[in-house]
């Protein structure tokens, strides 16, 4: 039989989705010797997908995520693949696509926040994607033979949304890359970017969902009022949301003690992660989170919002705190700075707990729901 997969986001670097797409795709050619696949890649990623098994295909469908050409030309594309089953890894299906698929719907959170503060587009742009993006994602639900998530809390917040049966969608745990063995040592990075001090860690990006205002305010707390030395370090790459946050911790008066080193190379970010104090990760909806997966395998101690679905993926890993409520956030904090033992604790567990994710299992699963729906 013949699969089709939409690579378009395959890549490491790009999103979350992208990780997703290239572990499924890369692990899928260990597994499957026998059905045919044919990867959809645009020109900026082609070559970042060299095929290691002959029954991979690449072909270019070099369309733009979200757009008018992606609704009008990949199912043209596809067609002419005459692939027996299609995977579209995120919602973004063309709605025109007549064949039988399998969409990957990672989370909702775009429908808990549908406020212009969540985008830098204008208001009629804006008015725009929202009503596109509801058409898309509802006939995606819809139309998929099956549709794959990332959590339990992600399919409880599906089928209700969708009002589907329970049994269309499948929970598919993602997980984290070991930890990089990186030469060097954090002083010239320290240097660079004026750490000074013991640091809280932050990876990811500045959407308004990660709550990273929020941080800041008890941040600020937790120096000013309970007398905590340290830094936050917030590493991700710089853009509209991230500008709108550095504006922020000036008028806080935080300039020096808030660092923003942006992106960070693959050859550095190991080194962000072995020489801070704690990571934070603040978030009021996740449909995973991985990040704090990812600081737990370099040995780093997590203090986590208990927001969805974070106690389900970090389990009794990390030390919680409520996303909403400011002061919680800085006593919790302030816990885990102060005990010492407590830290070590998390860094056990976190050791342990992230043992029971494997992206070779999340690619097993998925091919085991492919054969179901090819026979």
């Amino acid at each position: 039989m013949r699969i089709g997969i939409d690579a378009r986001f395959y890549g490491p670097t790009r999103t979350g989705p992208g990780r997703y797409t290239q572990k499924l795709v890369d692990y899928l050619q260990e597994i499957d010797d026998e059905n045919e696949y044919v990867v959809f890649l645009r020109k900026d990623n082609w070559n970042e997908f060299q095929p290691k098994n002959n029954h991979f295909r690449k072909v270019l469908a070099d369309y733009r995520w979200y757009s008018l050409t992606e609704q009008l030309f990949l199912p043209w594309k596809i067609k002419k693949e005459k692939v027996d089953l299609m995977h579209f890894p995120h919602f973004n299906i063309p709605i025109f696509y007549p064949g039988k698929f399998i969409v990957t719907i990672h989370d909702l959170i775009i429908t808990h926040f549908p406020t212009r503060r969540a985008t830098k587009l204008g208001p009629l742009l804006y008015k725009a994607k929202q009503i596109g993006y509801k058409i898309v994602i509802w006939l995606a639900a819809k139309k998929a033979k099956r549709i794959i998530t990332v959590s339990q809390f992600s399919k409880q917040e599906i089928v209700k949304h969708f009002k589907l049966k329970d049994e269309k969608v499948v929970v598919t745990y993602e997980a984290c890359d070991p930890p990089k063995q990186v030469g060097g040592t954090f002083t010239n990075i320290a240097e660079r970017f004026k750490i000074t001090k013991p640091y809280l860690l932050y990876v990811g990006n500045t959407y308004p969902h990660k709550n990273l205002e929020r941080l800041v305010y008890a941040f600020r707390k937790l120096r000013n009022e309970e007398k905590i030395d340290v830094q936050l370090v917030l590493v991700g790459k710089r853009d509209y949301f991230s500008e709108r946050l550095e504006i922020l911790v000036n008028e806080q008066g935080m300039k020096r003690d808030v660092i923003f080193p942006g992106f960070v190379k693959d050859e550095e970010l190991p080194l962000f992660y072995r020489s801070a104090l704690l990571y934070v990760f603040p978030s009021s909806i996740e449909g995973f989170g991985l990040p704090p997966l990812e600081a737990m395998s370099y040995d780093l101690p997590v203090v986590s919002s208990n927001a969805p679905c974070m106690p389900e993926i970090l389990g009794e890993a990390a030390k919680y705190f409520h996303p909403d409520e400011i002061s919680d956030i800085v006593q919790v904090v302030k816990q885990v700075i102060q005990d010492k033992q407590m830290r070590e604790n998390l860094r056990e567990k976190g050791r342990e707990h992230i043992k029971k994710f494997s992206w070779r299992k999340m690619v097993e699963k998925t091919h085991s729901i492919y054969v179901r729906e090819l026979f």
